[in-house]
């Protein structure tokens, strides 16, 4: 299933890049339990080019939506295996390299033993896409390695599962923390413009502004 979701606003340049989510479905595995899950995909971009953001479970429906546009990277937001299960497969599909924050190339090695990701996701980092910029932003918490994009342009960032629409993702398993992730979005994320659209890894959209009652202070 793809949806067009809405273009950036509040900007006088007119400029062709959008946002587009494909979800997916497949499972989510860890601690030995597994969980049936629905997963956004993000494509950033304009007609030419495009950036994807976590390559969940179905390669060539993500592939599809790419629609013959040139791939400059696919970014993993977190190695869950959820995440990242079609990750390889695009990059072959595409010939775009894998990016993910190397804290968590332990996890992402429990789904990809034979490969490594391609390039490294550090704080700070700008990644370009279509003439706009998105910038790396380390949110550790739901892993260690946890990322967010924020693309100023658009007034969004995505956060993986790092923020929800209801607050912060879940901490309860292996290579997680609650103090560190709600640090994280005090410090990192919810310091972004109120009006800025969070765009996650599952489930529906939402504000910085709005997820700012559902943080503890200290």
């Amino acid at each position: 299933m793809s949806q067009a979701a809405p273009q950036g606003h509040g900007h006088e340049q007119d400029h062709a890049v959008r946002v587009q989510r494909v979800v997916t479905s497949g499972t989510f595995s860890l601690d030995g339990e597994t969980f049936d899950v629905d997963n956004n995909v993000w494509l950033v971009g304009d007609d030419e080019e495009v950036l994807i953001v976590d390559a969940a479970h179905d390669a060539p429906t993500i592939h599809k939506a790419v629609a013959g546009r040139r791939v400059t990277a696919i970014v993993c937001t977190h190695a869950h295996d959820d995440h990242i299960d079609a990750a390889a497969e695009l990059s072959v599909l595409t010939g775009a390299p894998v990016l993910l924050h190397p804290d968590d190339n332990e996890l992402w090695s429990f789904t990809h033993p034979g490969r490594k990701p391609d390039g490294e996701l550090r704080d700070g980092r700008i990644l370009t896409v279509a003439g706009i910029e998105l910038q790396v932003i380390h949110s550790p918490g739901h892993t260690w390695g946890s990322c967010s994009l924020y693309a100023p342009f658009l007034d969004t960032v995505f956060t993986g599962d790092t923020l929800f629409h209801g607050g912060p993702g879940a901490t309860g398993r292996s290579y997680s923390d609650r103090p560190t992730i709600e640090a994280s979005l005090r410090n990192r994320l919810l310091t972004l413009p109120g009006n800025t659209v969070v765009r996650t890894g599952h489930g529906e959209d939402t504000t910085i502004a709005a997820e700012r009652p559902h943080v503890p202070t200290v």
